[in-house]
């Protein structure tokens, strides 16, 4: 009765949150009564089974540690593997591709479950991604199983609308809220610079007074609620992400290349959220794309910044909508490889 009543309350406040974003225009996400209608099912319906592990496993990343820790206290979880939808291999981040394939060949051998989908149904959480390996047992575990790594991850280690990108935790102390209402920012563009990355760019940024460049700055939370976009480099700095989209300030991600591991990447609609610009184009060029986003489409942006950026926060215990269960959400979404199993309604 007690988790019946529970799963009623989280049902209740889903509905009142999803109510508030389902607008075309304000919704964040890519698909607004589609969401809203298998989160609600997600809740009641969705078994993951947990092969015990070997020995105590310990992520060091935040978030990946997070993760884990939930999802062995979460009511997803089944005693059951004929009623789970996935799999979870549980494994150290420090396993090498020769282990991997010996826990692959165990699983097949001992487990019924791994060969009837060649581990399409199983998930696995390695923060840094793993490589592609010639032995054919690592090889289906990267190719088929869900990889769930840490945003971002490196190129090569990412297989795009199968993976799932863990928002990473943010160590300032910027605290999270609803965008502030300004109307007048007073820079263009805020850099939280690492003192290394792209060191001649950002020399061109600094002479340019529309740029605040700041490696430590003093108020760093004043700093972002008062520029307009918060620039990131892709692979250094991202990890902050989150907080400068709460905070109001949209951000403009230096990458030269397309970006396809962002956090809730098939749930959120991160082309009218974010600005991607190389960093070829120079301080005057990113400077130029920047000056061209139209005001209305400016303000468009921040709205769904501050949506969507309670998506991506990591609670101290698990609150509806946040990082965990939207990391649930998609691997749910991910589930449709067991349907053979028992006839189900989407």
């Amino acid at each position: 009765m007690a988790t019946f009543t529970f799963f009623l309350c989280f049902l209740s406040l889903s509905f009142l949150f999803v109510s508030a974003h389902t607008s075309s225009s304000s919704s964040p996400y890519l698909s607004p009564s589609t969401f809203s209608k298998n989160y609600n099912k997600m809740l009641i319906s969705f078994k993951i089974f947990i092969y015990t592990p070997p020995q105590p496993i310990v992520f060091s990343t935040p978030s990946a540690s997070i993760f884990y820790n939930f999802l062995l206290n979460s009511p997803f979880l089944t005693h059951e593997p004929d009623q789970a939808h996935l799999f979870f291999v549980p494994f150290s981040p420090e396993t090498s591709s020769r282990s991997h394939a010996r826990l692959v060949r165990e699983l097949r051998t001992k487990f019924p479950y791994w060969n009837r989908t060649l581990g399409a149904d199983h998930f696995f959480i390695s923060p840094e991604g793993i490589d592609f390996s010639s032995d054919r047992n690592a090889l289906e575990l990267k190719k088929n199983s869900v990889q769930i790594s840490v945003f971002p991850t490196n190129s090569g280690k990412f297989i795009p609308h199968k993976d799932i990108g863990l928002p990473p935790v943010c160590t300032s102390s910027l605290a999270l809220s609803h965008a502030p209402v300004n109307t007048g920012p007073s820079f263009l563009g805020y850099l939280k610079w690492d003192g290394k990355t792209e060191s001649d760019f950002v020399n061109e940024l600094k002479l340019d007074p529309d740029f605040v460049i700041e490696s430590e700055p003093s108020d760093h939370v004043g700093r972002v609620k008062s520029s307009k976009f918060c620039l990131f480099f892709y692979q250094s700095d991202v990890a902050c992400m989150t907080e400068a989209m709460a905070a109001g300030c949209v951000p403009v991600v230096i990458v030269d290349r397309p970006v396809q591991d962002f956090p809730l990447m098939d749930v959120l609609r991160w082309s009218e959220m974010a600005l991607l610009v190389g960093n070829r184009r120079g301080a005057q060029g990113l400077k130029a794309v920047m000056r061209g986003v139209p005001e209305d489409r400016y303000e468009r942006m921040r709205e769904l910044c501050a949506a969507a950026a309670h998506h991506m926060v990591w609670n101290a215990e698990p609150q509806p909508y946040d990082a965990f269960h939207m990391v649930i959400y998609q691997l749910w979404m991910r589930r449709h490889t067991i349907r053979y199993t028992r006839r189900e309604e989407f």
